[in-house]
């Protein structure tokens, strides 16, 4: 037996009387005045929700809203009650003020949406909107964020490891029941082109949920861009691609790194070695000098990272050349994901 497993059952008592407050409207869920989509997931770790964020935001922006992500900002090291991080052209801070994954999404998606990051999103909702008159709110990571009332409730779940081992926090890493899946509105399996198949997990999702449309993804890598460049300049830039032809390590600090390590394999890297770090890390001169070692005693001639990662290394001095891997979210029914998005 799992030790952990009378708090796991503690943690998802609380969770369950939390949410039956909600549902008896005994605590009370807010309006942001606009439309308001959420993108959040059931597990902890790493399960393909940024890049579906920076999905949803531009089917938005292409369609002619003006968009405002509204992010926790998890791990950012400011004290600041509530910091802008991007009005929708320009990125306005570092991830150390920022969070590393809110200014990820700020250079995804320059000139297509703004960012903002508050642990009270209401309040920061109302502060943007007075800055930037937003006709559509994305709240990043918030299924469990009840305070927020919400139009699509959309959930990502990882087919290479969509319940975990079907514990909850603390013994698993389910953040609530799984049967929970039922408040969402639309399910997005992420990474199958990772996994064989995919048929049972949407079984057991139809089971837990029989009216939320359920939609297949896989991440795909568009290109490598210097870590210079990147910070520069907005990643979709097709121009700032570069080819990586030659030998390289990848490093990362990730939920789920051995994803993101699979994915440069899968599609033709050639990786000599690799290197992970705790999630949000940030990371130090003598963590990339380290890294850049281990990378020549094996053959590389360069690095790779994500952009997660990438924003985490403003600062530093790299001993040799770094590039960032841009990765999409591609749907399998991409025109009806955008009719479902826009409805």
């Amino acid at each position: 037996m799992n030790p952990l497993s009378p708090f796991g059952w503690l943690y998802g008592l609380a969770a369950k009387t939390r949410n039956s407050l909600y549902d008896r409207q005994v605590f009370k869920s807010y309006s942001l005045g606009v439309r308001t989509i959420s993108v959040g997931n059931l597990t902890t770790g790493g399960t393909g929700k940024t890049p579906l964020v920076a999905l949803v935001a531009s089917i938005l922006a292409e369609s002619g809203e003006t968009v405002c992500i509204l992010s926790r900002g998890y791990g950012r090291k400011s004290k600041a009650e509530r910091v802008l991080v991007s009005d929708g052209n320009t990125v306005l801070c570092d991830a150390v003020t920022g969070g590393d994954e809110p200014v990820e999404l700020a250079h995804k998606l320059l000139g297509k949406a703004a960012v903002a990051v508050s642990a009270d999103r209401v309040s920061a909702a109302k502060w943007v909107a007075a800055k930037l008159s937003p006709t559509v709110f994305i709240l990043d990571d918030a299924f469990q964020h009840r305070r927020v009332r919400r139009d699509l409730d959309i959930v990502c779940v990882d087919s290479t490891n969509p319940f975990g081992n079907g514990q909850i926090l603390p013994a698993g890493t389910l953040r609530e029941n799984k049967e929970n899946l039922d408040r969402a509105d639309l399910m997005v399996i992420t990474r199958t082109d990772l996994t064989k198949d995919v048929s049972d997990i949407e079984r057991e999702l139809r089971r837990l949920n029989d009216h939320a449309p359920i939609f297949r993804s896989a991440n795909k890598i568009s290109g490598f861009v210097p870590v210079d460049q990147f910070i520069q300049d907005t990643p979709s830039d097709t121009s700032a691609f570069v080819k990586t032809d030659s030998p390289a390590m990848a490093f990362c600090g990730l939920g789920n790194p051995s994803n993101f390590f699979r994915q440069l394999e899968k599609e033709g890297v050639d990786l000599r070695g690799r290197k992970t770090f705790p999630d949000h890390y940030f990371y130090t001169q003598k963590d990339i000098d380290e890294v850049a070692k281990k990378a020549r005693a094996v053959g590389a001639e360069c690095l790779i990272t994500t952009v997660k990662d990438a924003v985490r290394l403003t600062g530093l001095n790299l001993p040799m050349p770094v590039f960032v891997a841009t990765i999409e979210t591609h749907m399998a029914d991409p025109a009806e994901f955008r009719a479902a998005i826009l409805s």
